[in-house]
């Protein structure tokens, strides 16, 4: 991963940390009690637990595997979505998905003059409602946000999805429920 990656990462991470802390210190560690008093069912995630009872962004923020995921979504102007009442299910590349692209893309992509086209890849990775991994059966058609269709193909007891470009990309932690939908962690970044 780049500097410039790390930096934009670790940046909005820290901008995201810092607003949460001092808009609503109190109330932030008072959920955190009730959702570890609560015995919710987590699911780890890049070392961190993701609550049920917390939404897409609140659970992502925590994950060390998703820092890059995290910082384009800020680039792109989609946290604001993303926190919205849903439901969604999110196809959530790792950060060593999106290492696996071409060098420089990730840097090009978070620059404000490309943010449709980070907004078009982004939204390619979103299905509206919530669609466990039960519900991503071999063949199924799925209708991005951004219009166009992933296909899931299951193989060996695996869900792969196939992107436009015939890419594929294999869940590696599914059902990560959240309070606005379902999060399915994927090991590659797909194109529309």
């Amino acid at each position: 991963m780049s500097k410039r990656i790390a930096f934009l990462s670790a940046a909005a991470l820290g901008a995201l940390t810092l607003t949460a802390t001092a808009i609503a210190p109190a109330i932030a560690k008072d959920k955190m009690m009730k959702s570890e008093m609560s015995n919710e069912k987590t699911v780890m995630v890049g070392g961190a637990p993701m609550y049920p009872s917390k939404n897409i962004v609140e659970n992502a923020v925590n994950s060390k595997d998703h820092t890059t995921l995290v910082a384009a979504v800020k680039a792109a102007g989609l946290v604001k979505t993303l926190e919205g009442k849903g439901p969604f299910t999110v196809f959530a590349p790792t950060n060593a998905a999106f290492a696996k692209l071409p060098a420089g893309t990730v840097d090009t992509l978070v620059k404000p003059e490309n943010k449709a086209t980070l907004t078009k890849i982004l939204t390619y990775h979103v299905v509206p409602g919530r669609l466990e991994a039960s519900a991503l059966t071999d063949g199924k058609k799925l209708k991005t946000v951004e219009g166009e269709t992933l296909t899931v193909k299951n193989s060996g007891g695996q869900v792969m999805l196939v992107d436009a470009k015939g890419g594929m990309s294999t869940v590696t932690i599914p059902n990560v429920n959240q309070s606005n939908g379902v999060i399915h962690v994927v090991d590659t970044v797909l194109m529309p």
